[in-house]
C-alpha cells in the first residue's frame, strides 16, 4: 500500500464525511442565523429560543436528505470493500 493510495482513501473519506454532514450542518447554521437576527431586531435575548427551531429543522433535514445519507454512506462502504484485495496487493 503506497502513500498516494492512503492520501486518496483518506481523501474519499472526509469528502464522504463532507457530504454527509453538510445538510444538518447548514440547516442549522440557517436556521441559528435566522433566530440571531429575529433576537437582535426584537431586542429578545433568550438563550434556549433558538434549540427547539434547530431541533425540528434538522430532522425535517434528515427526513428529508436521509435516503441520499444511506445511499451515498453504502456506496462508499461498498466500493471500500471492494477495493481491499488491490489496496492489500
Amino acid at each position: 500500500m503506497s502513500d498516494t493510495t492512503i492520501i486518496s482513501l483518506a481523501l474519499q473519506t472526509m469528502l464522504v464525511a463532507l457530504k454527509l454532514s453538510a445538510p444538518i450542518l447548514i440547516t442549522s447554521l440557517v436556521i441559528g442565523f435566522t433566530i440571531s437576527l429575529f433576537q437582535s431586531m426584537t431586542q429578545i435575548q433568550e438563550f434556549t429560543l433558538s434549540f427547539v427551531p434547530k431541533l425540528i429543522g434538522v430532522g425535517v433535514a434528515l427526513l428529508v436528505c436521509g435516503n441520499w445519507m444511506l445511499h451515498t454512506l453504502v456506496d462508499f462502504t461498498v466500493n471500500l470493500f471492494e477495493s481491499i484485495p488491490s489496496l492489500l496487493s
